[in-house]
């Protein structure tokens, strides 16, 4: 069986699923409970001076039948009594000594973070979060993303941390700036263990049209909070990349952002990172999918041949390139399933409407046809295709030429005036403007819609010629 334990930066645990710092780990309750699910451990909600929170706190961004694609909070910091944290947490290391306890910390002098880091290490933490990141409420006050968006302020206060710290320390970076590598570096110069990434995104997930205040509302007002749940996803993927293939971080990451699976955790550890932490999730589904995380992420490495999770850390990096370095020879198109088409010809009018006019009606049948010609290999199609497998992208070049952008410019052979015949579209087939008209009206006729079209835009064309 596959070994799930991790030594991250210093801090061990028995498996990388981590909760991140949040509602859920509010309180030694949630902790210890969170812990006896299955958890390898927790980073406590944010530390500091007590906080008076609002009500409401929460908003979400719900997509069709799915709840919580993106889950918006204004809640700030904990906003109980620090030595109440601090005996729970020393009773949390009591009953479990081998999971990993981290607290996560926010507070604004040097006094201030001597004084916690060493109330914190009194209490038995394993390890320290410096909250960096948090975009609303905090930040007004010069605190959370205010740090984390100015390098030079977050490394002279990860340098005070150190000057006491005896437990690894953990920087939490804004997502909330346009190049995160730049307050990563900034950790590693100030002397941190490790980064954690990405704290929530700043945003509006939505205006009530009937108040004019947005969600979530407090007394007919709102204010912008903080952005998570598996819509941040993709957000969170590219910047732990990016921080894992920077040269001059070269610190452990623990990801998150959008995790709320297993197959999510490995995305997050094949780009680099070797610890993932969660809160959308355990919030909307409870603790109790640790279950089929951990199960999960145990059968990938078994399939896979990984018997730690230091096997597959990174194991995608080597094939996230610039966009520069890529393969023009590359050639794929789409092919169509018969047999598992169900006829909604949704495929053909995403391609004609939004993409490059590729798929065709055919007459007595409401399966569409590739126009193999037309087609770039966009994956739209697939994309869009509400049956599994009926599109697939299918391999037309012979593998056997490589041609990137990069070696197209060093050689000189890139388009360079606007009309240039280089263009990657200059002979790709398409429609006459006029073609379009009435097309709307005809889609929905199998087979038809193209004849219309062509004989519309040849009258139209007529018309025109007849009256020069």
């Amino acid at each position: 069986m596959p070994d799930l334990s991790i030594n991250f930066a210093g801090i061990k645990s028995p498996n990388p699923f981590w909760l991140a710092s949040a509602p859920p780990t509010n309180s030694g309750y949630q902790v210890m409970k969170a812990f006896d699910a299955g958890w390898g451990g927790a980073v406590w909600k944010t530390l500091g001076v007590p906080v008076v929170n609002v009500s409401s706190r929460y908003g979400g961004v719900n997509y069709r039948d799915k709840r919580l694609v993106g889950f918006n909070n204004i809640e700030l910091i904990s906003d109980r009594p620090l030595s109440d944290n601090l005996r729970e947490i020393e009773e949390v290391k009591k009953r479990f000594p081998h999971h990993a306890v981290i607290a996560s910390l926010m507070v604004q002098s040097r006094q201030e973070w001597h004084d916690i880091v060493r109330d914190v290490q009194n209490a038995g933490s394993d390890g320290i979060e410096l909250n960096f990141g948090c975009p609303h409420g905090m930040c007004e006050r010069g605190m959370g993303s205010a740090v984390g968006q100015e390098p030079e302020v977050l490394q002279t206060i990860v340098e005070w941390v150190m000057e006491v710290a005896k437990i690894p320390v953990i920087v939490k970076l804004t997502p909330n700036i346009s190049d995160i590598t730049e307050p990563a570096m900034a950790a590693r110069r100030g002397g941190a263990d490790a980064i954690s990434l990405i704290n929530t995104i700043q945003s509006i997930v939505g205006v009530d049209l009937d108040l004019f205040a947005p969600y979530p509302i407090v007394d007919g007002k709102g204010s912008n909070g903080g952005y998570c749940g598996p819509a941040v996803k993709p957000i969170a993927l590219n910047m732990v990349k990016n921080c894992a293939q920077h040269p001059e971080v070269q610190l452990p990451i623990s990801g998150i952002g959008g995790i709320e699976n297993w197959r999510d955790a490995v995305e997050h550890i094949l780009l680099g990172a070797s610890s993932v932490q969660v809160c959308t999730a355990a919030m909307h589904f409870g603790f109790g999918i640790i279950r089929e995380m951990t199960s999960g992420l145990e059968q990938y490495m078994t399939d896979k041949g990984f018997h730690t999770i230091y096997d597959m850390v990174g194991k995608a990096l080597p094939n996230v390139k610039h966009w520069e370095d890529l393969n023009l020879k590359y050639k794929v198109t789409a092919h169509i399933n018969e047999d598992k088409c169900i006829g909604c010809q949704l495929c053909y009018t995403a391609c004609e409407d939004g993409a490059h006019q590729a798929i065709q009606l055919q007459e007595g049948t409401r399966v569409p046809e590739i126009i193999d010609e037309n087609c770039v290999g966009c994956n739209l199609c697939s994309l869009v295709c509400p049956v599994e497998q009926c599109i697939t992208m299918e391999r037309r070049d012979d593998g056997t030429e490589h041609l990137t952008w990069k070696e197209r410019t060093t050689a000189g052979t890139i388009p360079t005036e606007f009309n240039d015949e280089r263009a990657g579209g200059r002979h790709h087939w398409v429609p006459e403007p006029a073609a379009a008209l009435g097309k709307e009206q005809h889609k929905t006729l199998p087979g038809k819609a193209r004849q219309y079209a062509r004989a519309d835009a040849a009258a139209l064309q007529a018309t025109a010629a007849s009256s020069e």
